[in-house]
């Protein structure tokens, strides 16, 4: 009996340790047999006695078969997971020598990890669209001189002021003459102009011995009115009225560095668009790297297209030509050519300014040309006009700058000397601070 005791427990034992084993290698924790309690058996009869150790012999053989097909096991799965860990690439390259694969086909593992990165890789947030810039509306042409008419009146050197000052003062001298003429003089009037007046001025005086101040102002303004000249046309060929079918209007900006010839050119068509107009630019300054950019956020701001070269350099005739073909075809009503600042003696920059407008007109004819001069320049400035006028005809003349430092006789003197009015003034770097030239605003302006 003791025997089968023993047995039994040492049955117990081995069965406890093969599947702590088992489990051991598939990774799974085995939970720890209870402990065996042996029972307390009656006394087998002789006959039960050899049937349980047949059985006995009979479980231990299953067990031993039981445990060597359970360390096969592992065996086998150790050899699949080193399979698993061969490369990528060594598996890629089995499989495309696979006899009857058909050259550049994806391998299953490809096609695999091509769905896992896309699963794994997050789709892009929509872009929002940019909203276009919204188009300004400008500001009407017939209140702009009245604002900048007060402005003119503040600037720095109103001589209609320094002549009202002199002249209101009792028995004029010979000295207080000569003040006035040298007052003509530092306000750019030029020689000719300043001694025509200040004859006129004194025979009016010594006529008239008038003294009242209202009365002197009065006369003042008569004399200067005549100077700058009030019954020039000063309109733009493109605000008057135009025939049916007459096409664009062509309009050349010509001037030398510094001026502010895009800047005006900006203004220009702010001006014309205020008018209900179509207008188009050329960007025919091509030698400032910045000057087609720098017209095409003008034109962006209300709505008007600019035609310039996709490059730095290129021949502005070229593009002048072009955008007279661009404003033929979107039958526009007024075509705005931008040009490279020159200066007068560059002989050579100065024929480019013929050629130009040569080209353009064999497909429009040029109506205008828009000489700018910066105010501030004074009696420099007209050596330059008389060099642009000879090579290019000028039918106008763009003033700006004229607030501030800038000496309001410029008007009178540049008239003067070439022959063609004063059409438009800039007194200020806003957009819409550039205005039609009205004699008698000015006049009013600098005797404040």
């Amino acid at each position: 009996m003791t025997l089968w005791i023993i047995l039994g427990v040492v049955a117990v034992v081995i069965i406890a340790a093969v599947v702590a084993v088992v489990m051991k290698k598939k990774g799974t924790p085995a939970e720890a047999p209870a402990p065996a309690v042996p029972a307390v058996q009656p006394e087998p009869t002789p006959a039960a006695r050899t049937e349980p150790a047949a059985t006995a012999e009979k479980k231990a053989a299953d067990e031993s078969a039981a445990e060597a097909r359970e360390e096969s096991e592992p065996e086998t799965e150790g050899k699949l997971a080193a399979r698993s860990e061969v490369p990528t690439a060594e598996l890629d390259a089995a499989e495309k020598a696979k006899p009857g694969a058909a050259p550049g086909s994806a391998s299953e593992s490809e096609l695999d990890a091509s769905a896992s990165a896309s699963a794994a890789e997050p789709e892009p947030a929509p872009v929002p669209e940019s909203e276009p810039a919204p188009i300004a509306k400008p500001e009407p042409a017939a209140s702009r001189f009245e604002r900048l008419k007060a402005r003119l009146a503040k600037s720095a050197n109103p001589f209609g002021k320094a002549l009202f000052s002199i002249l209101t003062q009792d028995n004029l001298s010979e000295s207080d003459w000569e003040d006035v003429e040298d007052t003509l003089l530092l306000a750019d009037v030029g020689a000719e102009a300043s001694e025509q007046l200040v004859d006129e001025l004194r025979k009016d005086a010594r006529i008239t011995g008038e003294k009242d101040p209202e009365a002197v102002r009065a006369m003042l303004r008569e004399k200067l009115l005549d100077l700058v000249g009030r019954d020039m046309d000063r309109s733009l060929v493109a605000s008057r009225p135009r025939p049916t079918g007459a096409g664009p209007s062509v309009i050349i900006m010509v001037g030398v560095n510094g001026t502010g010839k895009t800047t005006t050119a900006g203004k220009l068509a702010r001006l014309f668009v205020a008018e209900n107009k179509k207008v188009v630019m050329g960007a025919a300054d091509t030698f400032r790297a910045a000057a087609a950019d720098q017209l095409e956020t003008w034109g962006s701001r209300v709505g008007v297209p600019v035609v310039r070269s996709d490059k730095d350099g290129a021949d502005p005739a070229s593009v002048a030509f072009e955008a007279a073909k661009v404003a033929k075809e979107q039958n526009a009503d007024v075509l705005i050519i931008d040009t490279a600042g020159r200066l007068q003696n560059k002989s050579n920059l100065m024929d480019e300014l013929g050629k130009i407008r040569r080209v353009t007109e064999k497909t429009l004819p040029v109506e205008e040309v828009l000489l700018v001069l910066d105010a501030t320049t004074g009696q420099n400035g007209m050596t330059q006009a008389k060099v642009f006028a000879e090579v290019i005809g000028i039918t106008g003349i763009v003033l700006t700058k004229l607030d501030g430092s800038a000496k309001g006789g410029i008007v009178i003197s540049v008239q003067k000397a070439l022959g063609v009015p004063v059409k438009l003034v800039g007194l200020g770097e806003g957009p819409d601070d550039l205005a039609p030239f009205d004699p008698e605003g000015f006049v009013d302006g600098i005797l404040g």
